[in-house]
């Protein structure tokens, strides 16, 4: 059995016992989160509707944080000298799936 859940903008593909890094949330180590479903696989069984959903829950561990990669943004405009550098790392939080009831 898996699962398509909603993380912000982005959608993952979970199973139990999956550790994926999703966006930043408040939980602290060892708490639990809960993600929305969009699609329930069990075996020949395919829930795609909203109603079906309704009944279903997926439940993750709060396992601790961690940073993206560094990226470098950088902004030139020719013949005037103007050159601007700036860094970023996103900040997720990892996740191991603990359930999926449906």
């Amino acid at each position: 059995m898996y699962a398509i859940v909603r993380n912000g903008s982005r959608q993952h593909k979970v199973a139990v016992g999956d550790i994926l890094d999703i966006d930043l949330v408040s939980e602290e180590v060892g708490g639990t989160v809960s993600l929305q479903p969009l699609l329930l696989v069990d075996g020949d069984k395919i829930t795609s509707d909203a109603k079906g959903l309704g009944d279903v829950s997926v439940t993750a561990e709060v396992l601790g944080l961690k940073k993206g990669p560094k990226i470098r943004i950088l902004k030139y405009k020719n013949k005037t000298g103007y050159k601007k550098r700036q860094g970023h790392r996103q900040r997720y939080t990892q996740v191991k799936i603990t359930g999926i009831d449906a």
